[in-house]
């Protein structure tokens, strides 16, 4: 669950996150805070790992008071050979609001379909780019692989 007012940039090597691949964008990321009043300030190391990566950030002096939402997951819900399908949560109070699945299709290498808000949208692409980076370093099923295999028994 990142923060929703995080815009990732780049991965974030230099902190030492225990288990890199289980955070909300599946590694973690150095960017800048879109907060009201606080646009483009570049967060501290400590401030990245504590706030902007993980949500929840009520910690966090640049968190608004009022705020749609406090944190946001993905989750892969299709991987075919062509196409990836991201789904989203935008969650308030530990409790599920907005919504959506997100398509990207891997042969023309774009969205077929996007969030409107450019930082969902952009820790979708880095919440994808984690995830592509694993599978290709991977011999892990994939998720259609999984549930197939599920299916089967």
């Amino acid at each position: 669950m990142a923060c929703p007012f995080f815009m990732p940039t780049e991965r974030f090597e230099e902190i030492g996150w225990r288990h890199r691949t289980r955070l909300p964008l599946g590694d973690g990321w150095k960017g800048f805070c879109t907060a009201p009043g606080q646009a483009n300030v570049s967060p501290e190391p400590h401030e990245l790992g504590e706030f902007c990566n993980l949500g929840y950030a009520k910690a966090c002096p640049r968190l608004p008071r009022e705020r749609a939402w406090d944190a946001v997951r993905f989750c892969v819900t299709l991987d075919r050979e062509n196409m990836i399908t991201i789904m989203y949560v935008c969650e308030a109070a530990y409790r599920p609001g907005e919504h959506g699945i997100l398509e990207h299709d891997c042969v023309l290498n774009r969205w077929i379909s996007s969030h409107r808000d450019a930082r969902i949208q952009k820790m979708a692409e880095c919440y994808l780019q984690s995830y592509l980076s694993k599978r290709n370093h991977s011999d892990a099923p994939s998720v259609e692989q999984e549930q197939t295999a599920q299916a089967n028994g």
